[in-house]
């Protein structure tokens, strides 16, 4: 089956890495993370500012800052995407305009949250924010968080609009979704590590992944073993991934939480989460850590199909090794 893959098919939700005080932006922390999720992690593009990102806590300057010096870090054939949504549709326009201009080739327009529009609302605003930007646009549907769903006619009307080309899906209604992929030509990403084999499977495109922080290969390696044909491959690499994604986006925290504190005990750049996020406790470190050590130590030699690797004689087996149990971690308040 033919997907659309404007963006690629493997898109991490990139956090954003805060000074030890968490009162501002570590740039060059986040430039050396975006680079080695591409060249390392062969991650085909980024989505920054999204709630991975600490959207709700950044500010409008930050954002901005965040995404020019990611796309100086990746360079001009790397996607970003940036998260501009927002419970205001003025405000939504104006980041969308601004991220524009800051080097953004899409954007992620998250539906209207707390207010909860109808859906004739919900269409107006998107068209409001597509018509006012020259990048592609791709919807976020999450109504465990926005308290809204964008519904499938509603949908089916937006993918009329030339600039709204794609999809993150978070709604976990795999039916309507296959409606929507079938009748229209939109790029549907996964949202949910545990839906990113099955939305595929049904005419998806790939994913916009949490977990791709800390195992971009892993995340990544269902789908290159589906797009060769090996379907039984896929769902054993599936398979693989479920103990960690479980762990950092089932186990009651939310995902930016789990990420940081495993990006920090693996030497990567993350710094704190804002409040009223706290971070991890040590034992759900511990506990993440022997998940993350065990995918990579299965699964840290997968190849990469994709053109962004620049640097072939860096691999992931380092952070394997000290992400491994039995070997003494590095913790992330040491």
């Amino acid at each position: 089956m033919t997907t659309p893959t404007a963006f690629g098919r493997a898109l991490c939700a990139m956090i954003t890495p805060f000074s030890p005080t968490g009162e501002a932006l570590d740039l060059p922390g986040a430039q050396k993370l975006a680079d080695h999720l591409v060249s390392v992690g062969g991650c085909d593009g980024l989505v920054l500012n999204g709630t991975t990102g600490e959207s709700p806590t950044t500010s409008d300057a930050e954002k901005l800052a965040l995404l020019r010096a990611v796309r100086e870090a990746v360079g001009p054939g790397v996607p970003l995407l940036a998260g501009v949504g927002s419970a205001h549709t003025a405000h939504t326009v104006e980041l969308a305009r601004a991220a524009e201009q800051a080097g953004a080739d899409g954007l992620l327009v998250v539906a209207p949250y707390y207010s909860r529009p109808p859906q004739a609302a919900l269409e107006a605003h998107f068209r409001r924010v597509a018509d006012a930007v020259g990048i592609p646009v791709v919807l976020y549907d999450i109504p465990g968080r926005t308290g809204v769903r964008i519904e499938v006619e509603t949908m089916l009307r937006l993918a009329g609009h030339p600039r709204i080309t794609g999809v993150k899906d978070c709604a976990y209604d795999l039916l309507g979704s296959a409606k929507v992929i079938a009748r229209t030509g939109l790029a549907y990403y996964s949202g949910c590590e545990e839906t990113n084999l099955p939305l595929r499977s049904v005419g998806g495109t790939g994913f916009i992944s949490t977990v791709a922080n800390v195992a971009p290969r892993a995340m990544r390696a269902p789908l290159d073993a589906y797009a060769r044909g090996d379907v039984a491959a896929a769902a054993r690499l599936h398979h693989r991934t479920l103990p960690l994604a479980e762990l950092m986006m089932a186990s009651g925290l939310p995902g930016t939480v789990t990420a940081k504190a495993l990006l920090n005990a693996v030497g990567l750049p993350a710094g704190p989460v804002r409040e009223p996020l706290q971070p991890a406790a040590t034992e759900v470190v511990d506990g993440l850590l022997a998940a993350y050590g065990e995918l990579m130590r299965i699964d840290h030699h997968i190849p990469v199909e994709c053109g962004h690797e620049r640097r072939h004689g860096r691999v992931l087996a380092d952070q394997a090794h000290r992400a491994d149990p039995d070997q003494p971690a590095r913790r992330a308040d040491q």
